[in-house]
């Protein structure tokens, strides 16, 4: 009888590989590209949204699809790899001035949610957001303050209507 080495049953194995470096490998950009496809064509528009910033060194529009939450009449979209997320410094750098698609291109500004809020609106993310429950290391069924424990770390920004000009 030949013995096998165990396999890792961990849920979101192949979704930590893919961000292991806090950058999406070339699997994971492949398939961003095409999730910010289907979701600018607004396919999805319940569950994705692709999220245009311009670079903050290059000046060059960056897309990638996101997954709005609604919390408390809200909406709000979430950094799932944290801090150090090039799309949450290019949104810094632009002062939150977006544009967000879902069959059509809709200029938002994006508020950065205090640290003391987050926790609840991270939870919520969770409960809609499957592929990066592998990211955020609390359960989805976890009590607010097991959130608010690593709220620090995933930075949260406001959907609001853009300024008009």
């Amino acid at each position: 009888m030949m013995e096998t080495q165990p396999r890792d049953r961990r849920p979101g194995r192949i979704s930590r590989w893919m961000y292991r470096s806090g950058r999406p490998n070339r699997l994971a950009s492949m398939m961003n590209k095409v999730g910010a496809l289907v979701a600018s064509a607004g396919l999805w528009r319940s569950r994705m949204v692709t999220l245009e910033v311009r670079g903050r060194r290059t000046g060059r529009p960056v897309s990638l699809p996101l997954v709005p939450v609604d919390h408390q009449g809200e909406r709000y979209l979430v950094a799932m790899l944290g801090t150090g997320t090039a799309w949450v410094a290019n949104v810094r750098a632009a002062g939150g001035e977006v544009v967000l698609r879902a069959g059509r291109r809709t200029p938002v500004h994006l508020e950065e949610v205090d640290v003391a809020s987050r926790a609840p609106i991270l939870r919520r993310y969770l409960q809609v957001a499957p592929g990066a429950r592998p990211h955020i290391p609390v359960d989805r069924r976890a009590d607010t303050e097991a959130f608010e424990q690593v709220a620090a770390r995933f930075p949260v920004f406001r959907i609001q209507a853009a300024a008009r000009t």
